[in-house]
């Protein structure tokens, strides 16, 4: 079977950027860009086929028509089970969680949202929200969303280029300003948001908040569960991440290592340029790679 090249759904989320335009050659006409689908069969924003006989064709379709493309344990999944996204936070995203498959079967129709993100680039002094600081009462985290109170108790997290962040479902997170990265998630557009920080949508009416299912949904102790991933980047039952081979990263403290969760890792090999993902999940064993 020959490479099947993708065009990503393109996404101009108010908080994008121009980088994945100016620094990954991502073709769009719009004066920002946030987030290209670079492997997705969701319907939310499906990858289309760019070369070849089935071009135009949307990766879910093709799928459909050659079953076998996802491999023999691909066979079981009735659409592709993950989806990987670049995102190019120019602004602070919001503050959000994503529910488990339970309840986003229950709810919403669809997967859950377990991810993972991996940090092309970084702003000096960049950071980002993951967990919270400490324990808190599911009436304190209610108080905090209403009274706009909430990050004095989330986790803040520095992050560099190189950096490794795994979000399980049911966590509170936010990518903040000046932030590039790879997400690799399960196939899913479900998200609460708990804080928008009173922006408006392009309706002209602030962005709409999910405060009931937030509460139901997030975890509330300390720190983010870490799992054991046996020495790869990320490990969960829904994908494999591996780093085959990453970027110099550039940093503003050359000595300090990529982290996960902001604890420190051996520094992983280099090379001038490119980097090259091996995602495997319970189905097909995916590479994406930017040369």
């Amino acid at each position: 079977m020959s490479i099947l090249k993708l065009t990503p759904a393109c996404k101009d989320y108010l908080w994008g950027g121009t980088k994945l335009i100016t620094d990954y050659g991502k073709r769009y006409d719009g004066a920002r860009l946030a987030e290209t689908w670079e492997l997705s069969g969701h319907p939310d924003g499906p990858s289309v086929l760019a070369s070849g006989p089935d071009a135009g064709k949307t990766l879910a379709d093709y799928l459909a028509a050659h079953p076998g493309a996802l491999g023999e344990h691909g066979r079981k999944f009735a659409e592709l089970p993950v989806l990987i996204k670049l995102i190019d936070a120019a602004k602070d995203l919001s503050i959000q969680v994503h529910p488990d498959d339970d309840y986003a079967r229950a709810h919403e129709g669809q997967n859950g949202k377990t991810e993972m993100w991996y940090v092309l680039s970084a702003e000096p002094d960049a950071f980002l929200y993951c967990g919270f600081s400490r324990d808190i009462s599911r009436d304190e985290l209610k108080r905090r969303i209403a009274d706009n109170t909430l990050p004095e108790v989330l986790r803040r997290v520095n992050v560099k280029a190189g950096d490794t962040v795994f979000i399980p479902a049911g966590t509170i997170h936010a990518i903040c300003r000046g932030i590039v990265v790879a997400e690799v998630q399960q196939s899913s557009n479900v998200t609460y948001r708990v804080c928008d920080y009173g922006r408006l949508g392009p309706d002209g009416k602030p962005r709409a908040l999910h405060i009931a299912q937030a509460l139901d949904v997030t975890r509330r102790t300390a720190g983010v569960p870490t799992p054991d991933f046996g020495g790869h980047l990320a490990r969960c039952d829904y994908f494999t991440v591996d780093l085959l081979a990453a970027p110099q990263a550039a940093t503003s403290s050359p000595g300090r290592a990529p982290n996960r969760l902001g604890s420190s890792l051996t520094p992983s090999s280099s090379t001038a340029r490119g980097w090259v993902y091996r995602i495997r999940s319970a189905a097909p064993t995916v590479t994406a790679s930017k040369p």
